[in-house]
């Protein structure tokens, strides 16, 4: 049985980190600068997007990265720093040069993430005096921790944060803390080395950078790769794990079943938050899929699911128009047996079956049609799909309803 257990807090929940979040002018009155510390040095792996045109600050953390060593990030929202040439690197190592003068450290060791409009220069002057702002104000506290979830958001209507513990092999209690951001320009696929999503992960545990590296990289493809908003992938998407060792653990060396655990655990709940706060989004779709050949095969129909523009809109207008899900899962290339697939539809308002043997059996004006719309008018929707195969494979997609207002909002996004 799973000892994992989420716990109230953010970045600052585990032992040794501290963290800020300020305005410093970026942006009109919200929150645009965070800084995350630990004073100890920390064993540190990160994924980037697979995006070709990347942003100067991922080039550069991959840089600093580069020895698996690291002492804390810094973080601009408003500004992407993307397709800005050399001058964009240059501006990501000043913050980079910056936050290591004001933390005390070597300015390798940071982190460097900004968020925003692609393609505008970094308003240095007042990132600069932003930066030495945030390192008066670093605390450890979940104020502290919320502040820096605050800083990072673009578009986002809620700070994203969660924290997990866990009793380790050799007994040492350990705890995780993150915090990420994200509403749209969502369809990650982040791998080792290549409006955005962020995601910042420390932890007391003693881990080796390759331990991390296997773990974070396990964990993402079952929470964060299967997320979708709108498709489309960012400039600027990564996701950094530090660990300090402040627990005293026996250090990890290799994968640990018990770690990956308590950080699957944390990343599900960060990427679900991303879910619910898809820009415009009223609800959040949860995409279950079993009985798939294997395990890719599930994962991309569970993915087809949650990106299917018709399914998003569906159930925004708690239409039970769910030939569309089928008809998803089919372009999609996984396989299915039409003769014995099976959908059912799960919300707080109970179950429906929609689909029996390849047979939609909720058709307009009959009951479970009815009772399909009662269930679409909850603010979570779970779609489970069987696909009939005969094998065990199974995977789960976490997205949102498309709505009038994402138009809007991306129809208007710089004006």
């Amino acid at each position: 049985m799973s000892n994992v257990s989420l716990i109230d807090g953010g970045v600052t929940a585990p032992n040794g980190f501290s963290s800020s979040g300020i305005h410093c002018g970026v942006k009109h009155r919200r929150k645009d600068l965070a800084l995350l510390f630990s004073s100890s040095e920390c064993s540190a792996a990160a994924l980037y997007t697979t995006n070709r045109a990347k942003a100067a600050p991922l080039m550069v953390t991959q840089s600093h990265l580069t020895d698996g060593r690291a002492n804390g990030a810094v973080i601009s929202s408003g500004y992407a720093n993307a397709l800005t040439g050399e001058r964009g690197l240059r501006d990501a190592e000043e913050m980079a040069r910056v936050a290591g003068k004001v933390l005390g450290c070597d300015p390798r060791s940071i982190v460097v993430a900004t968020t925003g409009v692609i393609g505008e220069y970094l308003p240095m002057d007042k990132i600069v005096g932003g930066i030495e702002k945030a390192g008066g104000a670093l605390g450890t506290t979940k104020k502290h921790a919320r502040d820096s979830a605050l800083a990072i958001m673009t578009t986002d209507t809620v700070p994203k944060m969660a924290a997990a513990s866990v009793a380790l092999a050799d007994g040492t209690k350990v705890t995780l803390g993150g915090m990420a951001k994200g509403s749209g320009m969502i369809s990650p696929e982040l791998k080792k080395s290549h409006a955005t999503m962020l995601c910042f992960i420390t932890t007391d545990a003693a881990a080796s950078p390759k331990a991390l590296e296997l773990m974070l990289a396990s964990a993402a493809d079952e929470t964060l790769n299967m997320l979708n908003v709108d498709g489309d992938r960012s400039t600027n998407d990564m996701c950094v794990i530090f660990a300090n060792g402040a627990a005293n653990n026996s250090k990890i060396a290799d994968c640990d079943p018990i770690f990956l655990e308590a950080l699957k655990t944390l990343l599900q709940s960060l990427t679900k938050q991303l879910a619910r706060d898809g820009e415009g989004a009223k609800k959040m779709i949860e995409a279950k899929i079993i009985g798939a050949g294997n395990l890719k095969e599930a994962r991309v129909a569970a993915r087809a699911v949650v990106m299917s523009n018709l399914v998003k809109a569906a159930v925004f207008g708690e239409d039970p128009n769910f030939g569309r899900i089928i008809s998803a899962i089919g372009a999609s290339g996984a396989e299915l047996n039409l003769a014995k697939i099976e959908l059912r539809l799960v919300s707080e308002y109970g179950i429906a079956e929609l689909m029996s043997k390849g047979e939609l059996v909720a058709l307009v004006g009959n009951r479970t049609y009815a009772r399909a719309r009662q269930l679409l008018k909850s603010n979570q929707i779970t779609i489970e799909v069987d696909l009939g195969t005969g094998g065990n494979a199974e995977a789960t997609a976490w997205g949102c309803d498309l709505t009038y207002d994402y138009v809007k909002i991306n129809a208007e996004y710089t004006t």
